[in-house]
């Protein structure tokens, strides 16, 4: 196994790794169509990239890049990746606890997207702290502004309504999965559309708490700042790209059989 990958979280701290990986030809070219592959690497087997990790926001996840060259993996540390995400795996290695049984597509984007949410919840603890005695730039107190109210109202339920639909959704299909029930396609497509739609609907949120907080709001020393940026640093992540999650989910309503290849990607 040879390549490089980018974003591996907190990989500082790790004695092993989790990667994702694409079955080659002979030419080393990735075969068509792709072959994904869930390999897993001991600390031995690869390489960090010091200083690849230098961002605006979400500085301490520490994401950096590994490089690995040559590396043999044994059978027993891969699974196919599709097997992974439809939930065959866990049935072929004889795993019965409702929490493995959950789809790929429901817990993986749960750790992020909840993430992302509490970085905004983080956005609006400060928002309303900063504002609680500010005086505005037309010599008002904040909190007699109906103005600045009314955004900070809004936001605040946004940001309530991001975390209560990722919630629900999770607890619905654990539900469902702890009753013996397959997950099909449809519904994991439509818990990915509302778990992206969860985040971007509270970033934006706290977008309107930063967007009113004024000048001071900008400062390195002011908590605002750094919330604002790790949010959207969060809305960056691969699991957030809301077109084809939202065209996959659109189609599976409608009965159409969605075709294999990017709109079924981390569904």
């Amino acid at each position: 196994m040879n390549g490089r990958w980018q974003f591996s979280s907190g990989t500082d701290h790790c004695d092993w790794i989790f990667l994702g990986a694409m079955v080659g030809g002979a030419d080393g070219k990735p075969l068509m169509p792709p072959q994904g592959l869930h390999v897993i690497l001991p600390r031995s087997d690869y390489e960090i990239v010091a200083d690849s990790w230098d961002v605006v926001g979400l500085r301490g996840t520490g994401s950096k890049d590994i490089v690995v060259k040559d590396a043999f993996i044994p059978g027993y540390r891969v699974m196919e990746s599709a097997k992974v995400m439809d939930g065959t795996a866990a049935k072929e290695y004889g795993v019965t606890e409702t929490l493995y049984r959950m789809p790929w597509s429901t817990m993986f984007p749960l750790g992020i997207t909840s993430a992302t949410i509490g970085i905004c919840e983080g956005v609006l603890a400060a928002g309303v702290d900063y504002q609680r005695n500010r005086v505005g730039a037309t010599g008002t107190l904040v909190k007699d502004d109906p103005y600045v109210l009314h955004a900070l109202g809004e936001a605040a339920s946004e940001i309530d309504a991001a975390r209560q639909q990722l919630l629900a959704n999770v607890d619905r299909i654990w539900d469902k999965v702890d009753r013996g029930e397959d997950i099909d396609f449809e519904t994991r497509a439509a818990v990915r559309r509302d778990q992206a739609r969860a985040a971007w609907r509270a970033v934006r949120a706290a977008d309107e708490i930063f967007d009113r907080a004024g000048g001071n709001a900008l400062r390195m020393d002011n908590a605002l700042q750094r919330f604002w940026r790790d949010a959207h640093a969060g809305l960056h992540h691969a699991i957030h790209v809301t077109s084809t999650t939202y065209h996959a989910a659109a189609m599976a309503s409608l009965g159409v059989e969605v075709p294999e290849g990017p709109l079924r990607v981390m569904i």
